[in-house]
């Protein structure tokens, strides 16, 4: 399984969206493909103005237990997309269930650089 991630631009980065998953043990490349940098969330969040890109993070003492940051350069733009594409975003969410036991919104976070 390859992570890769990607350099927050520190003039243009103001917001980051964060969640936390607890992934099904036979769902973590699955997983990993959907919700990672190059992922299907970040070619759906691609389609809007404003977004910058994701970062996935896999705890290292519980394998199943990840994190997803993904940066905006507002609130308002990654709130204007949520709008513009819900019918979409619905769509892949309902796809992703499966993916995992658990999910939680950790919060919307103002990057202070």
């Amino acid at each position: 399984m390859a992570f890769s991630f990607f350099i927050v631009n520190e003039d243009t980065a103001k917001f980051a969206y964060i969640w936390e998953y607890v992934v099904k043990g036979d769902q973590l490349d699955q997983f990993c493909s959907v919700y990672g940098p190059q992922g299907d969330w970040a070619q759906l969040f691609s389609r809007a103005s404003g977004y910058l890109g994701t970062e996935l993070h896999r705890d290292l003492d519980e394998p199943n237990h990840f994190l997803t940051i993904d940066y905006w350069v507002s609130r308002e733009a990654r709130d204007h997309f949520r709008d513009q594409f819900a019918a979409e975003f619905e769509a892949l969410d309902q796809a992703c269930e499966a993916l995992s036991i658990e999910e939680r919104f950790i919060g919307d976070f103002e990057l202070s650089v």
